[in-house]
Formats: C-alpha cells, structure tokens, sequence
C-alpha cells in the first residue's frame, strides 16, 4: 500500500493504492487516526485499491467510528468496484459515508 494526503483547508484527502489487508491496517490507521482526532474532515480515495480484507473494512468502520465521535466525518470516494463489492457483501453502505 501506498498513499499521498493533499489539503484543501479543513479536508484532507487521502489517496490510498495497492491492497489494504492484515500487514497495512496499522499503517493505515496510523495515516487516518490523527487526521480525524485534529478534526478534519478526511476523505479517502479508493480508486487505486485493487483488494481491501476484513481488516481493512475494519479500518474505515473505526474511523468512521471516530470521526461521529469527533464530530467531524470520514468520506469513502472513488471506491473501486473490487472494493465496493466488499463493501455492499457486508451491508456497509448504509452505515459509511460513499460518494
């Protein structure tokens, strides 16, 4: 997994590539916890994800946890169908925010 993070005043974007499983959920978590608890409003971009686990759902399911504790949120863009599949298999759609 690689990212890049780009600002745009109180946003920050945050572009995520590769696959997103047990070995990079720290790591990610690392990139998007301390985005939230500054308050941002933090968008993660999932286009270049080409395979996301159980562990990695679980990552947007603890910031998007955090973030309604913050009072802020965390938005799921651009999400790639591979991605979107998992998302929709465990009736996530209702619950994370996607654009």
């Amino acid at each position: 997994m690689t990212y890049k993070v780009t600002e745009d005043g109180n946003i920050s974007t945050i572009f995520l590539d590769g696959e997103i499983d047990m070995d990079v959920t720290e790591k990610a978590k690392e990139i998007i916890m301390p985005l939230i608890e500054a308050k941002k409003e933090v968008h993660i971009n999932l286009k270049e994800v080409q395979y996301m686990d159980s562990s990695g759902i679980s990552v947007l399911i603890e910031s998007h946890q955090k973030a309604t504790e913050m009072g802020t949120k965390v938005i799921l863009k651009e999400i790639s169908k591979s991605v979107l599949k998992v998302i929709m298999m465990a009736k996530l759609e209702q619950i994370l925010n996607l654009d």
